[in-house]
Order: C-alpha cells, then structure tokens, then sequence
C-alpha cells in the first residue's frame, strides 16, 4: 500500500503545491488533483510536475464530457513527459448536473464513452498506426455525413515516455465499477467504506476481474479520507469538517433519484439517513443536513482518532484491497503525519 492525498482544490493552489513538495519529502507517493468547476487539473499538474521530483500526479478526475480522447490522451503525454513518467490519467463520466449545466454538453452513454476514450487513449500512446475508431461514441476520423469529410487519420506526433500510462476511472455504479475492473488499471471510489465495500461492490469488481487482461495487472485502488492522530473529544470534531462534504454529495449532486452518491449511501445500508439529508439539501437546509449524516458513516470513512484506532483504520482499508491510501492530514503537522503513516506502510 502507498499514500496519496489529494489536492484541494478550493483555497490557494500555490500554497497547496508548496504543501505538496514538503510531503514528497516525507513520502508522499501520489498527489490527486480534481477538477469540478475552479482551476483545471492539467495546469496544475504542470505546475506540481515542476515543482517535485518523485511523487506521481494524478488527475482525479477529468471529466470526460470536458474533452474529446485525443485531448485527454495529449494531455496525459504531455504531462508524462515533463514529470518523467509520474503520470496519472485518473478520468471519471461526473454527473449530469455539471455536465449539462457547467459544459453545456449531453450527459449520454456515460459507459460507452468511458470505454471508447480508453480504447483510445492507449491506441494514441501506442503510436502503432494511424488513428481510427468506430465506436459507437466516436468514429475517427469523423464521417464524412457528419462534417466536412475532410478528416484523415492521424498520429501523435511526439513519441509518449510511456505508452501505457496508469488510467483510473472514478466510478460508483455497478455497470460502470465492472467495466473499471476489467479495463482500467485503477479504481478511484468514493465515500468509501472499507467493511462494507464488499457488499455494495464486490459482485461488480468479480464480474470486471474475471474478463480482465492479465497484462494490465492486479486493478490498483485509491481510496481514504481524513486524517489525524489524537485523544479525546478534540480530535474526534475534527470529523464534523467531513460531514458537509458528504451531505453535499449524498444530498445535493445530483435530483431524487438521480444522485450516484445517494444510491451508494442506501446501498450501504442508510437509507432513511440518505433520504433525509437529500430531502434536506435540496431544500436550502444544508446544516442540517450535515447534521443528519450518521456517525459511523463519517467515521468508516475516515482515520480519525487515537493511534491505535487509526492503524486498525489504515489495516481495514488495505484489507478492503485499497492499494493508495488517500490521507487528508488534519490537526497537526501534516508532514509529521505522513511520515507515521508512510512507516506504517512500509
């Protein structure tokens, strides 16, 4: 198991990265940088890439209704190359809230697109030919019924550092969590609760294995939360910072019946919490809906507490099969904090 943190993305991108240069220095294996509706992953990852030496930088996640494959899979190379093969193309469908009402784009075929630009990105790294697609969410180079017929295939034309750079997809659906299983090389879930992972997901991750090419390895899975070591009730508050994230998530991403994170919520086994805080959400009332999310839900999702409990935390993940513990460090000093969890690891 390796540490990785993900970026935030809300404050002061600069002050983030500095944050992130200090923590490679305590061993820091892996930085994820989000991209919603702020700042862009790509140009941050540039910036990360030039500032470090050896963690790895993964984008989590690039909306794929942002961009067409060929760009996702320049700007993985692109990346690659300046850090030195530290890349992480962690790519995600989000949600149709911010893709139709952020992008202005049709939220459609989110499994077959998910798919396709993999299919692509790999065949565009490879550089074995000229690009061609017939896919049922792409055709490339695009029929001549549907443009100018002017298009040609073509190739990149730098010459990749890797040409199978990692690709992890963010997904919660079982359709989606099998097809991630048995193509992508990793798996970026969230609100992930490691003793109940197996109930809401293992059926989905058994079904993608058992069609999964060996050649891409044992599927990597990054998966965490909050962090921090202490006694007593001072410590444990430190977990009331979690609980508007995770009622913006389970109650406002997404309209009734329509929210991926809800149905993962119910499926854990709240769902009279998971209606109450979307009820609550979406009627202007997030305190309270912060209020409603239930205590084991913030606490299995995170390593809050005294040592001891954090370690059994940290071993609950990995025996979950979560290959990079994500960690946000909270109420000390953040270096000092990976550093134990990193020995831990080791």
């Amino acid at each position: 198991m390796r540490i990785s943190m993900p970026l935030q993305y809300a404050g002061d991108p600069k002050a983030a990265v500095d944050q992130v240069v200090e923590l490679e220095k305590a061993g820091l294996d892996t930085v994820w940088v989000a991209e919603v509706y702020g700042f862009d992953s790509p140009t941050l990852m540039g910036y990360i890439a030039a500032r470090t030496e050896t963690v790895e930088i993964g984008s989590a996640i690039l909306p794929l209704y942002s961009r067409t494959p060929a760009l996702m899979a320049m700007t993985a190379a692109g990346l690659d190359d300046l850090s030195g093969g530290r890349a992480i193309l962690g790519m995600g469908a989000s949600g149709p809230q911010v893709i139709e009402g952020w992008h202005g784009v049709p939220y459609t075929k989110p499994l077959t697109r998910t798919r396709e630009t993999i299919e692509i990105c790999r065949k565009i790294w490879r550089r074995e030919e000229r690009l061609t697609h017939d896919g049922k969410a792409f055709q490339l180079p695009l029929p001549p019924d549907r443009g100018t017929g002017l298009g040609k295939p073509l190739k990149l034309i730098n010459h990749p550092h890797r040409a199978d750079i990692p690709i992890y997809v963010a997904a919660l659906g079982e359709k989606n969590v099998a097809m991630t299983a048995q193509i992508a090389d990793g798996w970026l879930p969230h609100l992930f609760v490691p003793e109940k992972a197996d109930l809401v997901w293992g059926d989905s991750l058994a079904a993608g294995k058992a069609e999964r090419d060996p050649a891409l390895g044992e599927l990597e899975i990054a998966a965490g939360g909050l962090l921090a070591i202490g006694e007593g009730e001072q410590t444990k508050r430190l977990l009331d910072f979690v609980r508007p994230m995770i009622a913006l998530y389970v109650g406002g991403m997404g309209a009734k019946g329509k929210n991926f994170y809800n149905s993962v919520a119910r499926r854990y086994g709240y769902e009279e919490a998971a209606e109450k805080i979307q009820d609550l959400y979406l009627d202007g009332r997030k305190e309270e809906a912060a209020a409603a999310v239930p205590e084991e839900f913030v606490e299995l999702t995170n390593m809050v507490g005294p040592e001891s409990y954090v370690r059994e935390r940290v071993e609950a993940f990995r025996a979950a099969g979560v290959t990079r513990l994500n960690v946000t460090p909270l109420g000390g000093d953040p270096v000092a904090l990976v550093e134990k969890v990193k020995g831990w690891l080791s």
